[in-house]
């Protein structure tokens, strides 16, 4: 049975919680101390370039991405690599900044990255903050989303997009 199959406790307007949702069976409304109680916890030291703030150490604390969303039973076929590797993940913050991923990059098939979604940030819980997406091997910080409110799931259906385009030549 998947972490995600009970009924969210939390809403996402409540701070620090965000939505799992596009091409998933289990669409999910989770909180920081939902990543924590459901998820094993992995810590990342980092050092990033911010283009506002200059270079960043931090150590942050949280399950790995790939676990939490993986729970939310994206819409493809485990078992078959091609299909994985067509599914983005769009991760949005309640600041405005988003970024987009390939499932790829955190399959342990593929890329194999530990990106974390943060409960902690250097000693401190982020339940009041929200969660953070740790890309630890990012040298700058821009696809460190800080509470995030949203993670889409979906398939890239370029072909057919390129197709449309096409017309009748």
């Amino acid at each position: 049975m998947s972490r995600l199959s009970a009924p969210p406790r939390t809403s996402a307007a409540q701070t620090g919680a965000f939505v799992v949702c596009g091409d998933v069976a289990e669409p999910a409304t989770l909180s920081v101390a939902d990543l924590r109680q459901g998820w094993e916890q992995h810590r990342a030291e980092v050092v990033f370039d911010c283009a506002t703030n200059g270079p960043q150490h931090h150590t942050f604390h949280g399950p790995l991405l790939r676990e939490v969303v993986g729970d939310a039973r994206p819409g493809f076929d485990p078992r078959r690599r091609k299909d994985r590797s067509r599914f983005l993940l769009a991760v949005s913050s309640g600041d405005g900044h988003h970024t987009v991923l390939s499932w790829a990059e955190i399959d342990a098939d593929f890329g194999n990255a530990p990106m974390l979604l943060a409960t902690r940030l250097d000693g401190q819980d982020l339940d009041a903050a929200g969660t953070q997406l740790v890309v630890p091997s990012d040298r700058c910080g821009a696809r460190y989303i800080s509470a995030v409110t949203s993670i889409w799931i979906g398939a890239c259906h370029l072909s057919d997009e390129l197709a449309d385009t096409r017309g009748d030549a």
